[in-house]
């Protein structure tokens, strides 16, 4: 793995008596596509403010690119780019001349921010509109016209907070082909979202961070496994006795109530141990009425790791496959 491009150590940072970010640690490594998963006010975008020198360093340490964030916040300015939640685009600007302002504020030489306005808006196949005012702009062309203003002075890192909130899925999936286009150009890429096949889908690595804490990190592949090959949802005629019985299974890793049934994780692949379980329970008598066999999903590792669901529109819809026992 290559040399981290930002590194923190214990940061906090607090609004009068609370405490927004409390005492996180991780690195990013150059090159990967990172992600902050969690809820709205779990932390996010107040550690990333602190990142892009918006919000002051008041505890712990953080390096950006080589700079030290509290230190050398000009040099860490110069080498990022950020697009915040918000749109922050003039609406009587053209995409074209959106683009030159931001160059010329960075006093790039005519020439090279010619050329760089003309790559950037290929890559964001906004050539068509280029002399169209931001107002007229959908709100896809709008995002991809801000990550295309991050990009302007080639920056190291790429900041996104919440790059594809209030977008329709359609949008939000052709806004992850762009990010990957960036990244694939040698960007990386910092990423704060609360949708979970968002961080699923693009992330090399995630830190699921909660109340101001993270609470694990890892490639999602890690994430998932750490609650094993498969899943099974249950809802039985005894309940207590159901879970008594797979909490007793060896190939059952770990048994946790949900709002009416059972999720056991299974070590193992589910098609073979479910006619176990099911033939077990009903040696015991107790009747199975609604069983689910899936993968882990995102979902199920933030639920696993904070012990509720983080449900909001555009969060991830895994493919199951679900049987309904008539009930005798």
């Amino acid at each position: 793995m290559s040399e981290p491009i930002i590194s923190v150590k214990k940061l906090y940072h607090r609004y009068g008596d609370f405490t927004a970010v409390d005492g996180i640690s991780f690195e990013v490594c150059e090159g990967e596509i990172f992600s902050f998963l969690g809820p709205n006010g779990a932390g996010k975008s107040t550690a990333i403010n602190v990142l892009i020198t918006l919000l002051p360093v008041q505890e712990g340490s953080a390096t950006v690119a080589g700079y030290n964030v509290a230190e050398d916040p000009q040099n860490v300015r110069e080498s990022i780019g950020i697009v915040f939640q918000d749109v922050t685009l003039d609406r009587d600007m053209t995409c074209r001349e959106i683009l030159e302002f931001h160059g010329n504020l960075y006093r790039m030489p005519k020439v090279e921010r010619k050329k760089r306005i003309d790559e950037l808006l290929s890559l964001v196949q906004l050539e068509n509109k280029q002399d169209t005012r931001t107002k007229h702009l959908s709100g896809g062309m709008k995002r991809r016209l801000e990550i295309a203003r991050g990009l302007m002075t080639r920056p190291r890192v790429l900041f996104l907070d919440e790059p594809t909130i209030g977008l329709d899925p359609q949008t939000r999936m052709r806004m992850w082909d762009y990010i990957k286009a960036v990244n694939r150009e040698g960007t990386t890429i910092f990423l704060t979202t609360h949708y979970m096949d968002e961080a699923d889908h693009l992330s090399d690595r995630i830190s699921i961070i909660d109340k101001g804490q993270i609470i694990a990190t890892g490639a999602p592949y890690e994430l998932k496994n750490t609650l094993g090959e498969d899943l099974i949802y249950l809802e039985t005629s005894d309940m207590q006795g159901t879970r008594t019985i797979l909490s007793g299974m060896e190939m059952v890793k770990e048994v946790s109530q949900k709002s009416r049934g059972l999720v056991a994780m299974l070590d193992g692949d589910g098609t073979k141990i479910l006619p176990v379980i099911i033939e077990t329970l009903s040696a015991k008598g107790i009747r199975v009425f609604v069983v689910n066999l899936k993968k882990p999903s995102m979902d199920d590792v933030f639920v696993h790791y904070t012990g509720r669901e983080l449900r909001d529109e555009g969060a991830e819809k895994t493919s199951t496959a679900v049987v309904r026992a008539g009930r005798r």
